[in-house]
């Protein structure tokens, strides 16, 4: 198809500059559970909200368990800085 290349390298370049690394901001907690299926739950919930509308602003840390402590997994939302802060 005419023009899809043009299309798909302006897209990337888009995508290039508005991913979180490259816009000032800070990460912000939202959710911390030990159950799989709870963190499943809350990022549907989260989708279904429209709360975050671009999964690249979603961050999932896993803290890996050991004998004593359990795996617990952490969501956090990509917050921008305002602009003139």
């Amino acid at each position: 198809m005419p023009g899809q290349r043009r299309r798909r390298q302006r897209q990337q370049r888009h995508e290039e500059r508005h991913r979180p690394e490259n816009v000032p901001g800070r990460w912000e907690p939202l959710h911390e559970t030990q159950e799989q299926a709870e963190l499943k739950e809350f990022l549907r919930r989260l989708q279904d909200e429209g709360r975050v509308t671009d999964p690249a602003h979603i961050r999932i840390d896993t803290f890996c368990g050991r004998l004593t402590h359990p795996t617990t997994y952490r969501v956090s939302v990509y917050v921008p800085d305002a602009p003139g802060t």
